[in-house]
């Protein structure tokens, strides 16, 4: 059945079938019979998830996300991409969902592998970038785009309070140097009181002591630090130096190509030197053909020439005396062409009318036929298109009998394959079928009765008159039996009479 389908503002309707190869994405379109249409949206889904990366340290945690994925509506092919993928789910479905959130989990867990726990931390700006390109690039062979995505604060897995011991101790060393600097300013002020309230009272060794003590402890942390900054100096050259050879290697790789790329280049210059010097040797060689060609032309025209110019110089002289002779008959002969000429015209125009009026005719005649020919084709044409609507209405109309024949009989298959079978005749033409075969046969067929001259009276006795008839009917069977078949009764059965057969015999075809 013929209908016409519009899809809403943010619709596309997929429509699968007869006369089309794979998809096709139309705003409104008629659907014909033997196609399929469906109608998917456009507009773009949140997709919330927690997904458990591991980083290089084999520390778990879980990154929260949410994405807004839609399809990608300025290309033509992502759109057919989408629609095959929804073409048997819908837009909400899990199956989307799961399909999404694989690629992200897969991509995530990847990169965040080949990273640091600190890393993941300090570069969330760049951790977040990369996981988008690539979850984008696995979603493009569906035909999706993530317009927007936010990545929430990275959480713990629960039995692993990374996060969160790494808070604690940030906050334990901002609240010890706190302590640190208080003691050390309340030390400062006390010394200095003391200093200056009894410098007298102070013990000058015991100012030397802690003089002593507090530059070994000054001593003691300017080393700790010097060596924790040399640690760290040689840590970040390492880094450095790992990096740089990364970097060579990389350069040695495209230096190797670069120079693969030279060799192949010089080969085809090379080759290309030696083709265009063989087709210029090839030119060569050929112009040197042609001007071979053109010296022995030269040479042999030059010889001709001159035996052209002998044979010209006898000949004119010849010429001249047969011309005389000559103008004399030709001017007797332009007169009588003269003569001729002129009846010539008059018949030749004579012959011309004549044809002008015959092609007129037959031209006439041809644009008659031309046009009775049009005419019956264009007749032709419209009758087969009239039979072929009229073949169309005829199938349709049967669909929809055989709809409500269906539906009437309850869906019930065998009833309506008995009611069509009766309905078109098939029984009556399969019993004449059977007589036929049946009469071909040629059998012999015998009809006997044995009433006995009685009358039939329907009294109280006459079922069992029936049953006498039928062991009265037993002899005659036999004999008739034996007639035709030559074959008696067993002895239990009994035995044949010599008495006349009172039956009657009908042979029939």
């Amino acid at each position: 059945m013929l209908w016409y389908r519009v899809a809403n503002a943010s619709e596309y309707l997929v429509i699968t079938g007869v006369g089309i190869d794979d998809v096709k994405l139309a705003k409104k379109a008629w659907i014909m019979p033997g196609q399929s249409c469906s109608v998917f949206d456009m507009s773009p889904v949140n997709y919330t998830f927690e997904v458990q990366a591991m980083s290089s340290e084999k520390l778990p945690f879980i990154l929260p996300a949410v994405f807004t994925i839609g399809p990608r509506v300025d290309d033509v092919p992502s759109l057919h991409k989408y629609a095959k993928l929804l073409c048997r789910h819908d837009q909400l479905s899990s199956h989307v969902k799961d399909l999404v959130q694989g690629i992200i989990e897969g991509e995530t867990r990847v990169l965040a592998a080949s990273m640091t726990m600190e890393d993941v931390f300090k570069g969330t700006k760049e951790f977040k970038k990369e996981v988008f390109d690539k979850v984008q690039l696995e979603l493009n062979q569906f035909g999706l785009l993530i317009y927007n995505a936010n990545v929430k604060q990275l959480v713990d897995v629960r039995g692993h309070e990374y996060f969160s011991y790494l808070g604690q101790k940030i906050q334990m060393e901002a609240a010890n140097k706190a302590r640190v600097d208080v003691a050390e300013a309340k030390k400062k002020g006390e010394i200095g009181s003391k200093e200056r309230e009894g410098l007298t009272l102070q013990n000058a060794a015991k100012i030397d002591a802690e003089t002593k003590i507090f530059r070994t402890q000054r001593e003691g942390e300017g080393k700790m630090e010097e060596i924790k900054t040399r640690a760290e100096v040689k840590v970040f050259e390492n880094i450095r130096e790992a990096e740089v050879a990364k970097a060579n290697a990389e350069l040695a790789k495209k230096k190797a190509g670069w120079a693969k790329e030279a060799h192949v280049a010089e080969v085809e210059a090379s080759k290309a030197v030696a083709l265009r010097e063989a087709e210029l040797q090839k030119e060569v060689e050929r112009m040197n053909a042609l001007t071979r060609t053109e010296k022995l032309k030269a040479e042999l025209l030059t010889e001709a020439s001159v035996k052209y110019e002998t044979k010209v110089q006898s000949a004119n002289s010849e010429f001249y005396r047969e011309q005389k002779a000559a103008d004399a008959i030709l001017y007797q002969r332009e007169k009588e062409a003269e003569a001729q000429k002129a009846t010539a015209e008059a018949h030749l125009f004579a012959r011309q009318q004549a044809a002008d009026g015959d092609f007129y005719a037959k031209k006439k005649a041809t644009e008659a036929e031309l046009y009775a020919r049009q005419q019956a084709a264009d007749a032709e044409c419209y009758a087969k298109q009239k039979e072929a609507e009229g073949l169309m209405a005829l199938g349709q109309a049967q669909g929809a009998y055989l709809r409500s024949l269906w539906d009437a009989l309850g869906g019930n298959y065998a009833a309506m394959r008995d009611y069509m079978m009766i309905n078109s005749g098939m029984f009556q033409e399969i019993a004449k079928i059977n007589a036929e075969a049946v009469r071909g046969l040629q059998p012999k067929i015998s009809i006997w009765t044995n009433n006995g001259g009685e009358g039939g009276d329907s009294g109280a006795n006459g079922a069992m008159k029936e049953i006498a008839g039928v062991y009265k009917a037993l002899p005659p069977l036999f004999n008739t039996v034996h007639e035709q078949t030559g074959m008696k009764p067993p002895a239990w059965m009994g035995t044949l009479s010599n008495c006349p057969s009172t039956n009657s015999t009908l042979d029939s075809n």
